[in-house]
């Protein structure tokens, strides 16, 4: 068959490609179709065509899916944030696992190892304890809007989640049926103030503005709520209206303006002014509790992160003379979590303000033998004399590094510490693949890899792998 731009096709959607692209066939040569669910046919065109593979755009469903479900979200499909609220759940996670095993061979050329079933989340929907909202001065129109050929009242600002694909255009969000109810109250009475403050939205394009991201946390264990407006600047009176506001919401118990000057667009504040409440919220884990700051990196979904520590302390098979390197440790749940299980573990972390929270969650819960450094990994780990004379000799490492993954240095630093074991958790398959292939190229065998269902209806996978020394 040839594959030309352009060319109309009917194809049978076989499988979902990793980042949930719909992947069919066509004479062995594979298509990947956005927005396609495995069972699908579908008649579609070839937008572009390389050596090795096609993209192509839906057009029409021919036979819908046997497991199509109903999407109960208004937003699915255009907003960003779900990839197929449409496949039922059981799929979505047998999919997911089908990707990481995939990704693990094809890349790290690794076959001999245990494969386990996906674990589900507790909850499908409503699982989400942060969500990110952005501003900007431009709308997604749905096809809908355009075709009717209604006069679209332009605001001055809008805020929501970002459109399938467009890194300056927002989908005015009314409910967003991943995150706890209260949040689409609170975002209302934000973008209520922001339009009623005459300020433009921050443009990604300019690089001007002032309205910028809301960040909403929610502790599902206990009733705390933190809001974070952040801005380019402070502005008293603004800083005030938010004040008042959101006073109708008295859940919060943590309203802060975070100011950011950074032209990138990750909702990260350089400086807090708390305009109610707390600094940090508490959220109860595994019989522990908390503290969690504007900037701390905390797992997304309570409820599952107590089975995925459950499951690392499982895959790590700790002793209690373990001394246990947390690399990229966040606020320290890990590290607390299994701290009854092992002598000590040393955390790394390059976030001042995670390693503060870290060392406030020890004293919060009685733990002594959990250290917390703040550092700059690919840098701290070169001098590994030095590492080992002040810390010991690392028994297992735990890495749970960022979406990006770990630069290749830090790998090789891993390597030179020589742990018995690495429990590696990553929460992208394939920068885990490539990490594995360096990790597993000579001294470390790959024993299993256990995905987890962090994220339901989008394309992400968290999962924990248990790499043992190869014995000399």
């Amino acid at each position: 068959m040839t594959l030309k731009k352009g060319n109309e096709i009917t194809l049978k959607i076989d499988s979902l490609a990793y980042g949930g692209q719909g992947l069919a066939r066509a004479d062995d040569f594979v298509i990947f179709i956005r927005y396609a669910i495995p069972g699908q046919t579908v008649r579609a065109r070839i937008v572009k065509r390389r050596k090795s593979y096609a993209e192509a755009r839906l057009l029409e469903v021919l036979k819908e899916s046997e497991h199509t479900v109903q999407a109960p979200c208004e937003h699915f499909g255009v907003c960003g944030g779900c990839a197929f609220q449409q496949l039922d759940y059981q799929v979505q996670c047998r999919e997911k696992g089908r990707q990481v095993f995939d990704l693990i061979e094809r890349v790290a050329g690794l076959h001999e190892f245990e494969r386990h079933d996906t674990l589900p989340s507790p909850d499908v929907f409503r699982y989400r304890n942060k969500m990110e909202f952005s501003f900007s001065d431009q709308r997604w129109l749905t096809r809908k809007e355009i075709d009717s050929g209604a006069d679209i009242k332009k605001e001055p600002l809008y805020v929501g989640m970002h459109a399938r694909g467009f890194f300056d255009k927002v989908v005015t969000i009314n409910e967003c049926h991943l995150c706890p109810a209260v949040t689409s109250d609170i975002l209302a009475r934000v973008r209520t103030v922001a339009l009623d403050s005459g300020l433009p939205a921050y443009s990604t394009r300019t690089h001007t503005g002032f309205w910028r991201f809301c960040v909403i946390r929610t502790s599902h264990n206990t009733d705390d709520i933190m809001v974070n407006v952040i801005t380019s600047r402070h502005e008293p009176e603004i800083a005030d209206a938010l004040k008042t506001e959101l006073e109708a919401v008295p859940q919060i118990t943590s309203l802060i303006n975070g100011i950011t000057a950074s032209k990138s667009s990750v909702a990260y504040c350089t400086t807090e002014h708390l305009l109610k409440g707390e600094s940090v919220i508490t959220e109860n884990l595994g019989g522990l509790s908390f503290q969690i700051s504007s900037n701390s990196f905390f797992q997304t979904n309570s409820k599952q992160a107590g089975q995925l520590y459950a499951i690392i302390r499982e895959t790590a098979d700790f002793t209690p003379d373990d001394t246990v390197f947390d690399l990229y440790c966040g606020a320290g749940s890990i590290a607390l979590y299994i701290s009854d299980d092992v002598r000590q573990v040393i955390g790394f972390e390059s976030v001042q303000a995670a390693v503060d929270n870290a060392v406030t969650n020890a004293q919060l819960n009685n733990i002594s033998n959990c250290e917390f450094v703040c550092t700059d990994l690919m840098h701290a780990l070169k001098d590994a004399d030095a590492v080992l004379e002040r810390y010991g000799q690392p028994d297992v490492v735990i890495l749970d590094p960022p979406r990006g993954g770990m630069h290749p240095k830090t790998v090789e630093a891993v390597l030179r510490y020589r742990p018995q074991r690495i429990v590696h958790v990553s929460c992208n398959p394939a920068t885990l693949a490539r990490e594995l292939q360096t990790l597993c190229a000579e001294d470390y065998r790959l024993i299993s890899v256990q995905p987890v269902d962090m994220f339901p209806h989008t394309a992400h996978v968290e999962s924990v792998s248990r790499l043992e020394r190869v014995m000399e």
